[in-house]
């Protein structure tokens, strides 16, 4: 039987996947975002955000546990030294997924996922919602309008 079993294999055999899964999260660590497939990303969603979670606490334990899992020097460094302090006070929700909709040859779901604090556009989205609205003030139609009414006279005796 298979009960409580939802684990996406990707049809891949462990070892495969194993490698598969911290290559992509080697390369997300390095260029905060990558373009892959939807299954692909929920998997890497799994197992990315744990190793992310334990860079909060910059232990050796911690560094040789997240080593074990991605064998990369450079990628473990940038994790516990930058990427630790942006999501310190963040209680989970490391990575974010945008569907880009369909791929052209095969039509699988297509998708970017990103670390959510890296992403600079949604942050200045974020920062001009909590701004209070402006409101446009009506002084520089009404500064224009006498300036119009004083030309539009001066043309109207010409055209008699």
């Amino acid at each position: 039987m298979r009960h409580n079993k939802s684990f996406n294999h990707l049809s891949r055999k462990k070892a495969h996947r194993d490698a598969l899964l911290a290559n992509m999260t080697i390369s997300l660590i390095k260029h905060k975002r990558i373009f892959t497939t939807l299954a692909k990303a929920k998997a890497l969603r799994s197992y990315a955000e744990p190793l992310i979670n334990r860079a909060k606490e910059d232990s050796m334990a911690n560094r040789r546990l997240v080593f074990s899992y991605l064998q990369n020097k450079e990628a473990v460094t940038e994790l516990f030294r930058e990427i630790s302090q942006k999501i310190a006070e963040r209680p989970g929700g490391y990575t974010r997924i945008l569907k880009t909709g369909n791929r052209l040859g095969d039509n699988a779901k297509t998708c970017f996922i990103e670390l959510v604090d890296y992403n600079e556009n949604m942050l200045k989205d974020k920062k001009s919602e909590k701004k209070g609205r402006t409101r446009r003030s009506r002084k520089s139609t009404s500064t224009e309008a006498p300036a119009a009414e004083a030309a539009a006279p001066a043309e109207e005796p010409k055209a008699e």
